[in-house]
């Protein structure tokens, strides 16, 4: 290991967190319940991290809170779930760990920092019905609406996001779903943002914000990590940069990175990741693979597993705070009625309604002819949808922005102008309109996952919530392009049960953990299923800060010993 300290220190405390996300709180949070000083970095002006601008879904099998609705769930089927979808991408080891631990860390915080958490009703495991270990309600959770005004000076200090910030899911679902937003209640959404209450990722940040302020950790915005320090035989601290000086911080037990991902780097998406010209929804510039660059030095080892591809659209005239074009995600647009996604020969090319199937059809590649078939494509759609959905920040009645795709009043003008063969876009639509007007897709069987009804779902739409035909001009196209997982990534630095980083050997580096996005995704491997990533930086965070207490979590070996493995 490399000696690299210097000569004084600025700050001495026991552990310290880089990023503000659910996993440096958390592991914040555990270290002061622990008896340690903790401190936690944060390079932007504001906490929260990505888990802010999330949904903010937890996703925990075995929770205390299935058996108030009557589900009945484990330990060992949440483990089956994951290991049989993870594809033996992922590792047993740590699939068990994460099912094993992530209902203990809950129960935690809930009964520690105060933590309010409901099961998100009618929302279903993605694989309901393809795995005998998918539950169909009860897994997945979110926080009750968050009081803002207890945060004092730190609510404006706390990361808000473009998300239906002031509406639960449940609010969600009794409004009928994503795709009918406009039948929401937007007269209790107006008292929840009047009286600042946060639900969705602003919530569940806000709660751990909270926590951390209760117990006294320090908190430091505008504080970018920018190298962590060493004796040669441990990790003993981090040298960091405010104002454009350095401010050197010692760590006496140990220094977190919860950093989340890469996907603002596009030499990283292409080379650490397989994407190629990535687009952010994350609108956080600081999201650019600095957990690589922190612990690379140390010696710790990198893990990739699939690829989590999206697609997304650029709003014209939309610039975030920092200036960055606005991306919309079209994860539920394109699963919604009246829509498909076609590629440059005309044609469908998967599932659009269930986000895990579609997406890995995107980048695959032709090897025949070295190309990649399914790219570009374009999101194609009637005038009901118009009337009806929104499309990203355009809701029903507004005027159609300028610059955004491509209007036109039959198909075959429509496809002159996307540059896709008339007669091809006319036969897919008129086959895909055949099934849907009978609540069918034979061609891929969208329409046919349970998940894909509460994703994407109108209620209100007969025969089947996610199909309709496209048949009343004008009619409408925009060109999609790969968007990442919304600081989801395919590679991170591998880690043992405690979060401690491992090198190359295998090896756990004395002092130096890892949680949240910044961490391999070894517990899911292949799948992802929504909630997994702030469950695991809660679970994570939690662990590591208990191994740097010196009371580290025997668990794992217990549940693999009660299980048999």
């Amino acid at each position: 290991m490399i000696s690299n300290e210097p000569d004084s220190w600025d700050i001495e405390t026991d552990f310290v967190s880089i990023g503000s996300g659910i996993g440096g709180l958390s592991a914040a949070i555990a270290a002061a319940e622990h008896g340690l000083e903790a401190v936690v970095l944060e390079k932007a002006d504001q906490f929260g991290g990505v888990t802010a601008l999330s949904m903010g879904e937890v996703w925990v099998a075995g929770n205390r809170h299935m058996a108030e609705i009557g589900v009945e769930d484990s330990v060992e089927s949440g483990f089956r779930y994951l290991k049989r979808l993870s594809m033996d991408y992922g590792s047993d080891a740590a699939i068990l760990n994460f099912t094993a631990h992530a209902p203990v860390a809950l129960n935690w915080f809930e009964d520690t920092i105060g933590l309010k958490m409901a099961p998100i009703r009618g929302c279903p495991d993605y694989y309901y019905q393809v795995s005998n270990d998918g539950v169909p309600e009860g897994r997945m959770l979110e926080v009750e609406p968050f009081p803002g005004p207890t945060l004092g000076e730190w609510a404006e200090k706390t990361r808000l996001s473009q998300m239906p910030y002031g509406m639960t899911h449940a609010d969600i679902d009794e409004g009928g779903g994503v795709a009918n937003m406009i039948h929401w209640d937007f007269a209790k959404m107006a008292e929840r943002l009047t009286a600042d209450e946060r639900c969705l990722g602003c919530g569940l940040a806000a709660y751990f914000v909270k926590g951390a302020l209760d117990r006294g950790v320090t908190m430091m915005t505008g504080t970018g990590a920018v190298e962590i320090y060493a004796d040669g035989t441990r990790v003993t601290g981090v040298r960091a940069q405010q104002d454009g000086k350095d401010v050197t911080i010692r760590a006496r037990k140990g220094v977190l990175v919860a950093v989340s991902s890469y996907e603002r780097r596009q030499d990283y998406n292409k080379t650490i990741g397989q994407q190629l010209e990535l687009g952010s929804i994350v609108s956080i510039s600081a999201v650019d693979g600095a957990n690589f660059r922190l612990t690379g030095p140390l010696g710790a080892r990198t893990a990739r597993v699939p690829d989590i591809t999206s697609l997304g659209f650029i709003m014209p005239g939309e610039e975030d705070a920092e200036g960055f074009p606005i991306w919309r995600s079209a994860l539920q647009i394109i699963g919604q009625p009246h829509i498909i996604v076609v590629n440059k020969g005309g044609q469908r090319f998967g599932n659009e309604a269930f986000y895990r199937s579609f997406y890995y059809n995107i980048d695959r590649i032709d090897g025949l002819n070295q190309t990649h078939p399914n790219m570009p494509c374009f999101m194609v759609f009637d005038s009901q949808v118009r009337a009806k959905y929104p499309v990203g920040s355009v809701l029903p009645g507004m005027d159609w922005p300028e610059g955004l795709g491509c209007v036109a009043d039959t198909l075959e003008e429509l496809a002159g102008k996307i540059g896709v063969e008339a007669a091809a876009l006319r036969e897919t639509v008129a086959t895909f309109n055949e099934g849907a007007r009978q609540g069918r897709d034979p061609a891929f069987g969208r329409g046919e996952q349970p998940w894909s009804f509460w994703m994407c779902g109108d209620k209100h739409n007969k025969p089947n919530p996610v199909l309709g035909p496209i048949e009343q001009g004008p009619f409408y196209a925009i060109e999609l392009k790969r968007i990442g997982g919304s600081g989801i990534p395919s590679t991170g630095i591998l880690a043992d049960e405690h979060g401690r980083a491992l090198d190359w050997n295998n090896e756990a580096i004395p002092g130096l953990y890892v949680a949240g996005n910044s961490m391999a995704r070894m517990e899911t491997g292949a799948v992802m299923q929504s909630g997994i990533s702030n469950a695991r930086g809660m679970t994570y965070g939690w662990l590591a800060a208990r191994h740097a207490a010196g009371q580290p979590s025997d668990l794992l070996a217990k549940e693999a010993e009660r299980l048999g493995l």
